[in-house]
């Protein structure tokens, strides 16, 4: 059985009379990498300010590996949410040991590991002022991870950087969540790389989960298929593989069918129909994240947070 280490229920927070979150029933397992997909003011960063102790609900709880007291347990889980602060003066090592000072980390070992992980052991001695984007995104990174969390939350990290950054953010969470075993949630807008890069979903729209599925699901709900509407969905399969070879379908209820095979409508309307079958509807399907993304929350104007 999966190790579920958060789970909230009932998360409300209002900003006056504008719901932030709005009964947020949410479910994260260990080993996940969870994207959180939603317009500006949907409500994901106001939760993972929840999740992080930077602000207090209205209403519901939330558990942290388990616990309902979860400010002992706040210290398992790292964050970027807001830019963090560094000093423009000082070397990507000696912002991190400030910050083990502030947190009351006393193995500075474990900044070389923060710096080795991220890809900034060369810096040396240059000032963070003279850091490009990247390395100024990979040394928050760095922050994120200096005391080993086991949960990393990541509010839109990859900003402005350019497709090359990018992939080599990419390429640092697979490698924290595969080999650092740290489950990750992270929101952006750039959902390419999410597609690429989560193993679950998670829709938020005016401060509700409209939709929660895995990688598998998500790619079976945007691969391009034709749906087949008949009377018979079991003798409609034997056709397709017995007469035209068809082994890749999914029977998704009663009376529809997915093919994904490459297939010709003609060829097999004709099979079914020459079998006596009913053909109600033949459709063809499949979109991209961002096209099921619009069919999710439509295109309602951005909300104020």
């Amino acid at each position: 059985m999966k190790e579920t280490i958060l789970k909230t229920s009932g998360l409300t927070k209002c900003y006056g009379k504008q719901k932030a979150l709005d009964g947020i029933d949410l479910t994260v397992n260990r080993g996940e990498i969870c994207g959180l997909i939603g317009k500006n003011g949907a409500g994901k960063t106001t939760l993972m300010k929840v999740i992080t102790g930077l602000t207090c609900v209205d209403n519901g709880t939330f558990e942290l590996f388990g616990k309902a007291d979860v400010k002992e347990e706040r210290t398992r889980i790292g964050c970027i949410i807001d830019s963090p602060a560094f000093f423009g003066n000082l070397s990507a090592y000696d912002n991190l040991k400030y910050y083990c000072i502030l947190k009351g980390i006393t193995d500075l070992t474990k900044i070389g590991k923060a710096l080795e992980c991220v890809g900034l052991t060369d810096t040396g001695k240059k000032k963070y002022r003279n850091f490009s984007l990247g390395m100024k995104q990979r040394l928050g990174i760095a922050l994120a991870i200096l005391d080993e969390p086991e949960l990393l939350i990541l509010d839109e990290p990859i900003n402005g950087l350019d497709p090359i950054g990018i992939a080599d953010m990419r390429e640092l969470f697979r490698k924290l969540n595969k080999e650092a075993g740290i489950t990750i949630v992270i929101s952006s807008h750039i959902l390419p790389e999410l597609d690429s890069l989560a193993t679950r979903f998670i829709f938020i729209d005016s401060g509700r989960i409209v939709k929660s599925l895995s990688k598998e699901e998500l790619d079976d709900e945007c691969r391009v298929s034709l749906n087949i509407t008949c009377d018979d969905t079991s003798k409609a399969s034997t056709i397709l593989e017995r007469y035209l070879g068809i082994k890749e379908y999914k029977i998704t209820d009663s009376r529809t069918i997915k093919i994904y095979d490459p297939a010709q409508e003609e060829e097999l309307r004709a099979a079914l129909e020459k079998e006596g079958m009913q053909i109600l509807s033949v459709e063809s399907k499949g979109v991209s994240l961002e096209d099921y993304f619009r069919m999710i929350v439509g295109d309602r104007p951005e909300s104020g947070r």
